[in-house]
C-alpha cells in the first residue's frame, strides 16, 4: 500500500475554516479538554497558534498537516523545557482520513524536527487510555510507555486519566538510522 505524503506547514489564520470541520465534531474532540468548538472558539484558537511563531524565545511549534494542499489535521511540537532539553508532541486527525497513518505521519515529522532542528534529548506525548488508536501511534513512533497518570484532565464525561509516552534522542536516532 503506497503511503499518502503529509507535509506540516506553519498553521496560517486562513486555515481556521478547515480546522473547524473536525474543531467543531463531538467525536475529533471526545478524548480532549476542550470542544466541540463553535467558529469563534476556532478562529480563536488558529489566531493563538499563528502568533506562537512569532514568539522569542520560540517555544510553540503549531503545524497543519496537509494531503496536497488539504488540510487534513494539525501537529504541535512544545519545547518544555529548553536548559533540560525537553519537549513535547500532540497531533489531530480529521475523523474522515482515520486509519491512514495520517497521524503516524504527522507524530514522525514532529519527532524529526524535536531531535533534529530543536535538539531535544526527550520528547513525550499523552493520551486518553480510551484512545487506542492515539496510543498505536505513539507506539509506532517508538516511543515507550511511561505509565498512566491519574485524573490529569476534566473533560465531558468526568476526569480523564493519561497514558505518558516518551522517547530520547538516542533511541530516536536509531529508529531513524
Amino acid at each position: 500500500m503506497r503511503r499518502e505524503t503529509v507535509t506540516l506547514s506553519r498553521i496560517v489564520t486562513e486555515d481556521w475554516a478547515a480546522v473547524h470541520t473536525w474543531a467543531g465534531l463531538a467525536e475529533a474532540c471526545r478524548y480532549q479538554p476542550w470542544g466541540p468548538s463553535t467558529p469563534d472558539e476556532t478562529r480563536e484558537f488558529v489566531a493563538g497558534a499563528v502568533a506562537a511563531w512569532s514568539d522569542s524565545p520560540q517555544r510553540r511549534f503549531p503545524y497543519a498537516a496537509r494531503l496536497g494542499q488539504e488540510v487534513v489535521g494539525m501537529g504541535e511540537l512544545r519545547v518544555r523545557s529548553a536548559p533540560q532539553r525537553q519537549g513535547e508532541i500532540s497531533y489531530i486527525v480529521h475523523p474522515r482520513v482515520w486509519g491512514r497513518g495520517i497521524g503516524t505521519e504527522i507524530g514522525r515529522l514532529l519527532l524529526a524536527h524535536a531531535f533534529g532542528e530543536q535538539r531535544l534529548h526527550r520528547v513525550h506525548a499523552t493520551c486518553d487510555p480510551r484512545n487506542l488508536g492515539s496510543a498505536r501511534v505513539l507506539a509506532k513512533l517508538g516511543m515507550t510507555l511511561e505509565g498512566r497518570l491519574r485524573h490529569t484532565q476534566l473533560i465531558r464525561d468526568g476526569w480523564r486519566d493519561s497514558l505518558v509516552f516518551s522517547v530520547l534522542e538516542d533511541e530516536w536516532s536509531g529508529v531513524q538510522g
